[in-house]
């Protein structure tokens, strides 16, 4: 079953058992992807999927450290209740020695010897990191192996 049917069926069962706030976690995230598809005109593969959860992810983030400040605790409630529907889709996260690891391998891979080469880097590790480790925290890793 591939990650889009597994969260087609998760919206099917959120309808059956009258569970509004996952139920509409779950649509937002079907529309999103429809977005992706139409726009793009391409049928959505795993990654696709988990590249799109991961930006929902990220926004969420960003609207509780707003809604924070707001002292709108009733909004921020809601965000994190939908970060942990979303995060469920997202494969394991990887540890610090995991993230370490991948990092000298494709710093060895690339070649990479400063700071210019950041971008060949992170072209390896996007792939092999999707859905697993924080892209932000692990381009500010990089960079600093590469001594920026």
């Amino acid at each position: 079953m591939t990650l889009k049917e597994r969260i087609q069926e998760d919206m099917k069962a959120a309808m059956r058992a009258k569970d509004t706030a996952r139920l509409s976690a779950v649509r937002l995230l079907l529309a999103a992807m429809k977005q992706k598809e139409v726009d793009e005109r391409i049928e959505l593969a795993d990654a696709d999927v988990l590249g799109i959860i991961e930006k929902m992810v990220k926004q969420r983030r960003e609207s509780i450290a707003q809604f924070e400040k707001a002292a709108r605790q009733d909004l921020v409630e809601a965000e994190k209740f939908e970060i942990g529907v979303l995060s469920a889709y997202l494969p394991q996260q990887m540890g610090e020695a995991e993230v370490a690891q991948a990092i000298a391998a494709a710093v060895a891979e690339s070649g990479a010897n400063g700071v210019k080469d950041m971008g060949k880097v992170m072209a390896l590790l996007k792939p092999r990191l999707a859905g697993r480790a924080d892209m932000g925290k692990v381009s500010g890793l990089v960079k600093a192996k590469l001594g920026g």
